[in-house]
């Protein structure tokens, strides 16, 4: 069933994809540095989202990568203090 409404959802991405396609199809001009373009305004949009997506997945890469390492450290420290806890509780008590 998950699958089913898995490939339904993609459908409906792709029809709305097409559809957006086909509404933006003008040409627009696209300057940059080594020369001059025209593409549908719809394929830069598309290119621009994608462009910011990648961006954002890599700067969230180094955020989570940093925090990996930094829990990795943490449960290091927790199991050197459990071991520590727990030599301690078999010492024995003096007072004899």
């Amino acid at each position: 069933m998950l699958r089913l409404i898995g490939f339904l959802l993609l459908i409906v991405l792709v029809v709305l994809g097409v559809s957006f396609a086909v509404l933006n199809a003008e040409p627009v001009s696209l300057n940059y540095y080594f020369g001059y373009l025209e593409i549908p305004l719809s394929m830069v949009v598309v290119v621009s989202l994608t462009a910011g997506a990648l961006i954002g997945a890599l700067v969230s890469m180094g955020v989570i990568l940093r925090l990996k390492r930094q829990l990795a450290r943490t449960r290091r420290e927790l199991r050197k203090a459990e071991k520590q806890a727990a030599e301690l509780q078999v010492l024995p008590v003096g007072g004899d």
